[in-house]
């Protein structure tokens, strides 16, 4: 994800969590009834409008909390 200069931002670490956890991006899918195109946005960190489903279906899958797939990084002056 692009980070704007002075701006706050959120990160997504779901790759890196899949990876901790041994699981693929299809894994995940099948797992928690999701579309692959939904998934790699949240992997890639390129989704624009967070869904709560979406997010409760990877936490019940990767057994897991949202702040170990997001996090929020304020702006260095905030």
């Amino acid at each position: 994800m692009k980070r704007m200069e002075n701006s706050s931002q959120i990160l997504f670490k779901l790759d890196s969590l899949m990876k901790q956890k041994g699981y693929s991006k299809n894994r995940l899918c099948v797992e928690a009834g999701l579309r692959f195109e939904t998934v790699q946005g949240y992997y890639n960190g390129t989704v624009s409008r967070v869904d709560l489903y979406v997010l409760s279906q990877i936490c019940k899958v990767l057994s897991c909390n949202i702040q170990d797939i997001m996090e929020y990084q304020p702006n260095k002056k905030d």
